[in-house]
């Protein structure tokens, strides 16, 4: 049985993992964290992770990058391994994190859905084999109450493409700015938020004469808590090290 402190738990994700846990066997939440103490959600929830009283096996984090600092200093004061997956974290961030899975098992990932990271190994792929020719262009959509632009996927899935291309290539967020024709090195990166989209992740490859489209949609929120609880089951008792969906994938 995998105990989980659910940070963000008052949320729509927070509902959706909380759902997700209640319907299996394997795991339960013990605690949660968030703003609104007064959520109900059958546990008890707190304001602040290091109030927290309840012994957790695995921290699952869907709620908001400001949090971090805190949730960082209680995995590594517990020696608890921690499911990252808020979006929108900064440079400064990242190498926090990074710094921090030298001491605790950390789990990190911009999408924890399994669709989304099978369309990133086939962007991969797809960048393998036009990426030298095919101009690269990334469009996201989700609704219109996320904050950060562009979503962490569009960033994983250009990252990727990036690792893959023969040449040292550059994100274009905006070209209303300038006036000149698309450079090689570009991967266009371009952000819609509207009404309730879950989330949408459309790779571009454009060619002469051909384009080649890659495309992911979510239908749910519960793609994305699935996979949060599937990475925190997996995560108990794992060593200190930075771990993503494609540790994840590879022992299914």
């Amino acid at each position: 049985m995998t105990k989980i402190i659910l940070c963000g738990c008052g949320g729509k994700m927070g509902a959706a993992i909380t759902a997700i846990a209640d319907g299996r066997d394997d795991c339960r939440i013990v605690a949660g964290v968030d703003v609104n103490t007064a959520v109900s959600r059958g546990y008890q929830v707190y304001q602040r992770i290091s109030d927290v009283t309840e012994k957790a096996d695995v921290v699952i984090d869907f709620s908001h990058p400001s949090a971090l600092d805190s949730i960082l200093a209680y995995a590594v004061e517990n020696n608890v391994p921690a499911v990252l997956c808020t979006t929108g974290y900064s440079e400064a961030q990242i190498s926090q994190i990074d710094e921090a899975s030298k001491k605790i098992a950390l789990f990190h990932s911009g999408n924890m859905s399994l669709g989304v990271n099978l369309l990133i190994a086939l962007s991969r792929k797809a960048a393998q084999v036009l990426g030298g020719s095919f101009d690269v262009e990334i469009v996201e959509k989700h609704h219109n109450q996320k904050i950060d632009a562009p979503s962490g996927t569009a960033l994983m899935i250009a990252k990727a493409i990036s690792e893959e291309l023969p040449y040292e290539s550059r994100y274009e967020y905006d070209r209303h700015s300038v006036r000149r024709k698309r450079e090689r090195s570009e991967i266009g990166i371009h952000s819609v938020r509207g009404g309730s989209i879950v989330g949408e992740h459309e790779v571009i490859f454009a060619g002469h004469d051909e384009v080649v489209t890659i495309s992911h949609s979510a239908q749910s929120k519960g793609v994305f808590a699935a996979g949060a609880v599937n990475a925190a089951v997996f995560m108990k008792g794992r060593p200190a090290g930075l771990y993503d969906m494609n540790d994840l994938i590879a022992q299914s």
